[in-house]
């Protein structure tokens, strides 16, 4: 994380965690951009628009002066009626609430990390000054996964998935809370976000597990909720920033307290980096390892399955649950048939799973199909889910 270790570019992780600061320093400036936009697009909107079309049509060309006085009062329909322009004064403070966790974040990453605020000024003003702004979407989405990670109304996102994952667990390592004496299974969660899962693993008992993410902005949050992390200390309104599919403006502004339950410090090993080279001293070294919505993030598939089998003890498992869908630059877009071809022949030996984990996707019991939820906002009137494919395989 040093400066002066390796070169310094945006790839660098000090660089990597400054552009994240940036994005949660910059939060409210840029959301409340976007507000005075759609402020000024209602500003557009003719008298016509913003009144019904009976009243349109009554107070048309040749109306009467009675006719013609309705039309200039309807210009103020919308107000009237649905109070539209105070909308985006209501947006404007739930974000200007926003930005104090951020703040928040931003203050936790700086002491974490042992970086000083005048670096953080400096790297803002001098990104800025090249015409580099602030990753908005970025900033939004490790937001968003606090709720899918760390509130209640992300029960209905995990509740299904994390069932598959831990009743698969208790099958493969039933022994491992019995033998005091022995080592606790060593397990690996690459992709982990904001950590929720490798928690809730640990919790389990026998597991001693090492989460790994590569987004500073998600490793940010991270820090911040191991750092002040007690039970429904923290509240925000994550769904403030879209303005689409809401049953009514409460919910799109509404609060959501968060982490549902406390975070404790120390109860995984949290590695930073990129999972094809942040454990190139570990070969053999874990009993198992869980790619949850992960394998298709990759740059090169080949990789992630090359490390997965190094790192990996012969014998050990590796459990995987998550779409196929694939970025914009992968090098390889293997199908689900591919995938299992080829990790055949990498030496993974696929095991017959449960039903807890859905119906099988072929004729054999091995990989399985389940519906898994990832939309964050349960009352929505959208719904994105995916058939997540699920299996376990023994390395040979």
């Amino acid at each position: 994380m040093a400066r002066d270790h390796g070169t310094w570019s945006p790839h660098h992780p000090r660089h990597r965690l400054l552009d994240a600061l940036h994005g949660f320093s910059k939060y409210y400036e840029q959301q409340r951009a976007e507000v005075h936009r759609l402020r000024g697009l209602y500003g557009q909107a003719s008298p016509s628009q913003k009144q019904p079309a009976a009243v349109a049509v009554r107070a048309g060309a040749g109306g009467s002066r009675v006719d013609r006085g309705r039309a200039v009062d309807a210009e103020q329909f919308l107000e009237k009626h649905v109070a539209y322009s105070s909308k985006f004064k209501r947006v404007e403070q739930k974000l200007a609430a926003n930005q104090h966790v951020c703040d928040d974040i931003v203050q936790a990453a700086l002491a974490f990390y042992n970086i000083g605020a005048d670096e953080l000024r400096r790297h803002v003003h001098d990104s800025e000054a090249k015409g580099r702004r602030a990753d908005k979407t970025s900033v939004s989405q490790s937001l968003k996964h606090i709720v899918r990670d760390w509130t209640g109304e992300g029960d209905n996102e995990r509740n299904a998935t994390f069932a598959c994952l831990v009743s698969t667990l208790d099958r493969l390592f039933p022994d491992r809370n019995r033998n005091p004496l022995r080592d606790h299974v060593r397990l690996l969660l690459p992709g982990s976000g904001l950590g929720r899962l490798g928690h809730h693993i640990a919790q389990l008992g026998g597991f001693q597990v090492t989460v790994n993410e590569w987004s500073m902005y998600m490793n940010a949050v991270y820090r911040f909720l191991e750092a002040r992390g007690s039970a429904l200390s923290h509240s925000f309104h994550p769904f403030v920033d879209s303005w689409s599919h809401h049953v009514s403006d409460d919910d799109m502004n509404r609060a959501v307290r968060f982490p549902d339950v406390a975070v404790r410090p120390g109860t995984v090993l949290a590695v930073e980096g990129d999972f094809t080279t942040a454990f190139t001293n570990q070969s053999a070294h874990y009993d198992a390892v869980v790619t949850y919505f992960f394998i298709d993030t990759a740059r090169n598939l080949m990789s992630y399955f090359d490390t997965i089998s190094r790192v990996l003890d012969k014998g050990g498992v590796w459990i995987n649950l998550g779409p196929l869908l694939y970025g914009t630059g992968p090098l390889v877009q293997l199908s689900l048939e591919d995938i299992l071809a080829v990790t055949r022949e990498m030496g993974f030996r696929f095991l017959e799973t449960a039903e807890v984990c859905g119906d099988p996707t072929f004729s054999e019991p091995t990989v399985r199909s389940m519906e898994a939820v990832y939309s964050f906002d349960r009352v929505a009137l959208t719904r994105s889910a995916y058939s997540a494919q699920f299996w376990a395989a023994t390395k040979l």
